[in-house]
């Protein structure tokens, strides 16, 4: 069994298994996290370039593409299913159209798209990226829009969870060290030592002293 860690306020740091040590940060797996996250960033990549390009018709002149979205979503057939299952979703979209959002919002997703996908490339920031791009999978799924939008949720959570070395091979290798951890100075790369983390060493059990050896009188 893993050695119990403890910080300096006394909390007991349940070390992780030796498999998610190696899955998720062990520098080794880092060329598994590059294809993932290229792969991933391109998917978001080409689809905020597809809304920008030409102009970005639909999405930067008025976000009418994301209001007949939203105004889909919201829709409630006589007979099967509607689009969105939860009623408390269905509402907060009905406030943002009536609130003509999409104006404004059409524009957010549509650059946000796109830089989530520079970000995951680059290996820049890999855990953040990943997190704001399950958000908005996470959204579109809510909206009815399954699609691709599960399987780039699941690969997204995967690079959060891999967040320290997904980004070895890319920008991240340089710029955690400098901007440190949330748990960690800036240039500690967010350490055990900086965060106050250090492990119990069970005391060492006392050596037998040895017998006095008898002296031979001459």
């Amino acid at each position: 069994m893993a050695s119990t860690m403890t910080n300096t306020r006394g909390d007991i740091i349940v070390p992780d298994p030796p498999l998610a040590q190696f899955l998720f940060g062990n520098t080794r797996m880092a060329w598994f996290w590059l294809i993932a996250r290229v792969y991933l960033g391109y998917d978001w990549a080409l689809a905020g370039w597809h809304k920008v390009a030409d102009g970005g018709a639909g999405w930067l002149d008025g976000g009418s593409a994301l209001q007949g979205f939203w105004t889909n979503a919201v829709k409630i057939p006589e007979t099967g299913r509607p689009p969105i299952a939860y009623d408390w979703y269905r509402s907060f979209i009905q406030m943002l159209l009536d609130a003509d959002a999409y104006t404004w919002f059409a524009p957010l997703v549509a650059y946000g798209e796109l830089l989530i996908g520079i970000a995951l490339i680059l290996g820049a920031f890999v855990g953040i990226a990943a997190f704001v791009g399950a958000f908005m999978n996470w959204n579109f799924v809510m909206a009815g829009a399954a699609s691709t939008n599960g399987m780039l949720f699941a690969i997204a959570v995967l690079l959060m969870l891999a967040w320290k070395v997904a980004g070895w091979y890319g920008a991240d290798r340089y710029l955690l060290p400098k901007v440190g951890t949330p748990w960690g100075n800036a240039g500690d790369g967010g350490s055990a030592k900086a965060a106050g983390v250090k492990q119990a060493v069970r005391p060492a059990a006392p050596k037998a002293s040895k017998p006095p050896r008898a002296s031979r009188r001459t």
